[in-house]
C-alpha cells in the first residue's frame, strides 16, 4: 500500500516534470472491470476449445473465424465499462499540459473516453475495426450487435469478414505508432509505468528509450523490473494517482 511519503514523492516529480509519458498495461484496465489476460483469474486461466492464445492469433482468426468471434465477443467486447480514476486524471494532466502521452497496451478505448487525446494504442483497439475485403470502417458497437448465423461480424457492404484493429499473435505491431512511441519516450523527462509488470514483448521494451530524470513504477505486484524505478509503488494505479493534485502551471 502507498505510504504517505511514497505520495509526496510522486507528487514532487510531477510538479517539477513538465513532459510527462505514462505506459500503461492491463492492471490500468482491470480496476473498470475489464479481465486481466495473465493473472490467476484471467482469461488465460479460463477453460476454452482452445487456449486463449491460440485464438488470439491472426492464423486462427483466418482459418475458424466463427471460434474466434465466440471468444472475442465473451471475452474481449466487454460492454458497460468506463473509465476509472487513473484514466481520468492521466487525462487532467494531459489538459494541464504535464501530460504529453499515454502509451497503453490496452485495447478498450477508455483513455480516450476519459478524455485523452494522445494516445498511443501499441496492441490496437476493439473500437475500429475493417472489413478484410473492400476496407469499410466499423466501430466496437457494430461489432458487438451484428453477426450472421455463425456469430461472425460481416460488412454490410460487400458481405466480407470484419477485422478487429487488434494486434492478433503472429501480426506486427503498426511501424508509425511504434515510432511516435519512442519518439514521446525520448523526449519526455518523466515516465510513470502502470498496472504493467513489463513481461509483454516487444511492448515492455520500448521503455529502454526513456532517457529523463524521474522513472516511476506503480504495479499492485512486484516486477523484475523494481530496480530500474526511481520510485516504486506496490498499489492500485487507480488510488495511487488519485490521491495526486492536478496543478496548471501554465
Amino acid at each position: 500500500m502507498a505510504g504517505d511519503e511514497q505520495i509526496q514523492r510522486l507528487q514532487e516529480m510531477i510538479d517539477s516534470s513538465s513532459s510527462i509519458v505514462f505506459f500503461g498495461g492491463a492492471g490500468v484496465s482491470t480496476e473498470s472491470g475489464i479481465p486481466d489476460f495473465r493473472s490467476v483469474d484471467g482469461l488465460y486461466h479460463q477453460k476454452w476449445d482452445y487456449p486463449p492464445e491460440e485464438i488470439l492469433s491472426a492464423g486462427f482468426f483466418r482459418n475458424n473465424p466463427r471460434e474466434f468471434y465466440r471468444f472475442y465477443r465473451e471475452k474481449i467486447l466487454v460492454s458497460g465499462i468506463e473509465p476509472n480514476t487513473a484514466h481520468k486524471k492521466l487525462a487532467e494532466l494531459e489538459a494541464v499540459g504535464k501530460l504529453k502521452a499515454v502509451i497503453t497496451q490496452n485495447i478498450d478505448g477508455l483513455h480516450q473516453a476519459a478524455g485523452s487525446r494522445n494516445v498511443l494504442e501499441l496492441h490496437g483497439s476493439v473500437m475500429r475495426n475493417h472489413c478484410v475485403s473492400c476496407g469499410a470502417f466499423y466501430d466496437g458497437a457494430y461489432v458487438m450487435s451484428h453477426k450472421d448465423d455463425d456469430g461472425i461480424a460481416r460488412c454490410e457492404k460487400c458481405g466480407g469478414i470484419i477485422k478487429p484493429d487488434v494486434v492478433l499473435y503472429g501480426e506486427s505491431l503498426d511501424e508509425e505508432v511504434i515510432a511516435k512511441t519512442l519518439s514521446a519516450l525520448e523526449q519526455a523527462d518523466m515516465l510513470i509505468i502502470g498496472g504493467t509488470s513489463l513481461t509483454v514483448y516487444p511492448a515492455a521494451g520500448f521503455i529502454r528509450a526513456f532517457r529523463g530524470g524521474h522513472l516511476v513504477l506503480i504495479n499492485r505486484d512486484a516486477t523484475a523490473n523494481d530496480g530500474i524505478a526511481d520510485l516504486v509503488i506496490h498499489d492500485s494505479i487507480g488510488k495511487v494517482l488519485g490521491r495526486i493534485a492536478v496543478k496548471d502551471h501554465s
